[in-house]
């Protein structure tokens, strides 16, 4: 399943191996809650093998989307047995501020511009 969420990025933690042959990297978002922002979301991500490398560029604070599959897994010891949950990034991408292109352009306040007046001529189109 592919899955996608835009927040902010406020933990990054460092690639750490777990074998010879396997690496993950794991990082929090914040996602806003446009209602009240008491009922934000952390959402803790992993990056394993060669995308770990996706982090890398990308700081603390940055906006950031981050596509994502959901992976399940079973987990049996001593007779008893769990299941977990990762969320398993895939692709990494800094979201451009939108106040930034916002300013880009003047603020203008049209109620303070008077509108032209219509030409006299009767053309007859």
């Amino acid at each position: 399943m592919n899955f996608e969420l835009t927040g902010n990025l406020i933990v990054k933690e460092d690639t750490v191996e777990i074998s010879q042959s396997f690496k993950k990297r794991e990082f929090v978002i914040e996602v806003a809650n446009e209602k009240n922002s008491d009922w934000n979301d952390f959402i803790k991500f992993q990056a394993t093998q060669d995308r770990c490398n996706l982090l890398e560029g990308i700081n603390l604070g940055d906006k950031v989307k981050v596509n994502f599959n959901i992976k399940g897994r079973k987990w049996e010891k001593e007779g008893k047995t769990n299941y977990f949950n990762n969320l398993e990034a895939w692709r990494i991408q800094k979201v451009e501020n939108e106040t930034a292109h916002n300013n880009s352009m003047p603020d203008y306040n049209t109620d303070d511009v008077p509108l032209p007046e219509p030409p006299d001529d009767d053309l007859p189109f």
